[in-house]
């Protein structure tokens, strides 16, 4: 089994659901939660509770320092149709990564003692993969 650090993590956005994606600057970490609803379907007589699988939800962060030199994330968030998303959890695995359509929400963070900072959150827009 490989390991790789974190610094060499990803993010390609597009700006629309048709756009192309490209990479996102000056971001320094993102997270993705692939929770499965469960449904409790505990009968009486069960030695332990029971569940059935529903579907996924699927959503995670983002966050990083503002680049004034680009408005992608803020286009992504009033994109009408979504956005096409890229996470690759290394540059040195380029050919693993999940992908897929999501909304796009976003926050901008500044303070008299730190730097510009730029965050956000996405949640799934139709089917999500994994390569």
């Amino acid at each position: 089994m490989v390991k790789y650090h974190g610094r060499r993590g990803l993010v390609y956005m597009s700006t629309t659901g048709t756009g192309a994606a490209t990479s996102i600057a000056q971001l320094t970490e993102w997270s993705l939660d692939m929770a499965t609803d469960k449904v409790d379907v505990t009968a009486f007589g069960d030695a332990n509770k029971n569940y059935v699988v529903g579907l996924k939800d699927l959503s995670g962060s983002f966050a990083g320092f503002w680049d004034s030199a680009s408005d992608s994330i803020y286009n992504a968030s009033e994109s009408a149709d979504g956005v096409k998303m890229y996470l690759y959890p290394s540059s040195d695995a380029i050919g693993k990564y999940f992908y897929g359509p999501a909304w796009i929400d976003m926050s901008v963070s500044v303070s008299v003692s730190d730097a510009v900072k730029i965050s956000g959150s996405f949640s799934a827009n139709g089917s999500w993969g994994h390569v």
